[in-house]
């Protein structure tokens, strides 16, 4: 089956909606897409129309994107276009959804710092003496067994 894929660049308009379902976790916000092009006459950048959709986003997406997203900031989309078509109270609507499949900040606004997420912070494991490799200075004229040695020097983990 074909899929229309779509690449929004806009702004997030609403703060994502999280939700956990029995199909796992999905989040929802509204994007807002301003077309902008030079105007001669004015001799300036002019905003255009500006267009909004409803991105959704799915399980570790959704938990991400909840996580990392904020009103006014700016975003590229990537997914899948749906547009329906409504009857409400007698009148029509059209409503266009995005179904995420990727979400990122657009860092030609600004910085960003990547964080992996899911994985769990690890303690380092406690400090264990080192072996003393050294061979002691001889305190007696009895040879000692090298194996006997290592045994001694080395501690006992239980």
């Amino acid at each position: 089956m074909n899929e229309t894929m779509v690449c929004a660049v806009g702004r997030v308009a609403t703060q994502p909606v999280y939700r956990e379902m029995a199909s796992g976790p999905s989040a929802r916000f509204r994007l807002a897409v301003t077309a902008r092009y030079w105007d001669r006459e004015k001799n300036t950048w002019t905003d255009g129309h500006t267009n909004f959709f409803t991105v959704w986003a799915n399980r570790q997406l959704a938990t991400n994107a909840a996580a990392s997203l904020t009103v006014g900031e700016p975003v590229i989309v990537q997914g899948r276009l749906k547009v329906r078509t409504d009857v409400r109270e007698g009148q029509s609507w059209t409503s266009a959804d995005i179904d995420a499949v990727a979400i990122g900040h657009d860092l030609a606004w600004g910085t960003s710092a990547f964080r992996r997420a899911g994985k769990a912070e690890t303690t380092p494991a406690p400090a264990q003496p080192e072996p003393n490799w050294e061979t002691p200075p001889e305190t007696s004229a009895k040879p000692v067994d090298a194996q006997e040695q290592l045994r001694s020097e080395t501690p006992v983990l239980t």
